[in-house]
């Protein structure tokens, strides 16, 4: 099966107060350090697979360069990496190549680059069209700054773009979160992402809210509740306009889903590069797969440090069934999972389900079981039940 491949850069311009990836802002002497070590671990993917247990097939069929900010490195070290990706795999024709940006970092030069190197879709992390709210967490664009990128990239002839936005973030309100939602409909985009805001202890603005404190905005932090529904009316408004939610946080015209994130929640296999990079690949073992990841840190990164593994067991694997597949608003199959399964994997579960049911979190018809729209709020909730259902 084709495999999914993702490149992290863990570079940023500005560390977002909301952030709580493995990104910052950091010198760009490093830069060449980084882009080094990603290239050798591509070149040596293929042992590395080896070492940790896995079967690596080499045909590729998409490619996600994720961060960060990808667009922050030289044009140079940009094309470095996609010349040992095609130096090593073969791409296939048609694979979804995908680019996260941040407004701003797409000038004509970086655009074109991207054209060379057969990018055909970027994600944007604007965040909100509303420049008081994008400034309040450290964001360095305008509404304008993104319209006039969308633009330059529909001028190349790259138009699969994605627009992130966060519900929940500071001075947001049900009338400016309908701006940003227009704006996302009037520049026509054919996929959007999202999220409500995240509070815990790995962000600034998670920390300072957990706190109660008053810097990074938090005060301003709109309540649980307002958050909620600024997320329902999104997937409404969106809904209604031809941008149909897919997945807990996605939503896509037709035919416009990210290829490479399903791979993910089917649980397709996927290789991971850089900081903080994950990857999952079928183990030498039949029927079985492995999981390993590349250090969090960059100096550890760099450092070439240890990978850290982790074989999914049978029991393992049917967790992820169940939790990655509920992502999906088509749900999971419950013969599909019997047949690969066997019947006690149905029988673990069934009363997961059942209770979720009850409680209005799932819904059923015919062999299908999916989140509701309740569900799909609360899925943090419904997840761990299925984690931690016992074994019969």
């Amino acid at each position: 099966m084709a495999l999914g491949l993702y490149v992290s850069v863990p570079f940023c311009r500005t560390k977002c107060s909301y952030c709580n990836f493995a990104s910052d802002v950091f010198s760009r002497a490093v830069f060449q350090r980084y882009v080094n070590q990603v290239c050798s671990d591509i070149e040596n993917a293929s042992s590395t697979a080896h070492k940790m247990g896995g079967q690596i097939d080499h045909t590729v069929d998409s490619i996600y360069l994720g961060g960060g900010t990808p667009t922050v490195l030289d044009i140079t070290q940009l094309e470095r990496l996609f010349v040992t990706i095609s130096q090593n795999f073969q791409v296939l024709p048609g694979a979804e190549i995908t680019v996260e940006c941040a407004p701003g970092t797409l000038n004509s030069e970086v655009v074109e680059c991207l054209q060379r190197c057969r990018v055909n879709r970027v994600s944007l992390g604007v965040q909100s069209f509303v420049n008081q709210e994008a400034a309040s967490v450290g964001r360095l664009h305008t509404r304008q700054t993104v319209l006039d990128d969308i633009a330059r990239l529909r001028d190349v002839g790259i138009t699969n773009i994605n627009i992130d936005l966060i519900a929940g973030l500071p001075h947001q309100t049900s009338e400016s979160w309908d701006f940003s939602l227009n704006q996302v409909i009037a520049c026509n985009a054919p996929h959007a992402s999202v999220y409500m805001l995240e509070v815990d202890e790995d962000s600034r603005l998670g920390r300072e809210l957990i706190a109660g404190g008053k810097r990074y905005h938090a005060h301003s932090v709109p309540d649980e509740d307002l958050t909620a529904d600024l997320y329902i009316t999104a997937c409404e408004r969106l809904e209604a306009h031809g941008i149909n939610q897919y997945e807990i946080s996605n939503l896509a015209r037709p035919g416009c889903e990210s290829r490479h994130n399903l791979k993910y929640w089917i649980r397709q296999p996927y290789l991971g590069f850089g900081v903080d990079a994950h990857s999952m690949l079928p183990a030498l073992i039949p029927g079985a797969a492995v999981r390993f990841s590349t250090p969090d840190s960059l100096e550890g990164f760099v450092a070439a440090g240890p990978l850290a593994r982790s074989p999914v067991s049978p029991d393992a694997a049917l967790e992820e069934a169940f939790f990655l597949g509920l992502r999906l608003n088509s749900g999971i199959d419950i013969e599909k999972i019997t047949a690969e399964f066997g019947e006690s994997a149905t029988r673990r579960y069934s009363e997961a389900v059942n209770d979720s049911m009850q409680e209005g979190l799932l819904e059923r018809q015919g062999n299908t079981v999916r989140l509701t729209p309740r569900g799909r709020l609360l899925s943090n909730e419904v997840f761990e039940r299925f984690i931690a259902a016992p074994a019969p």
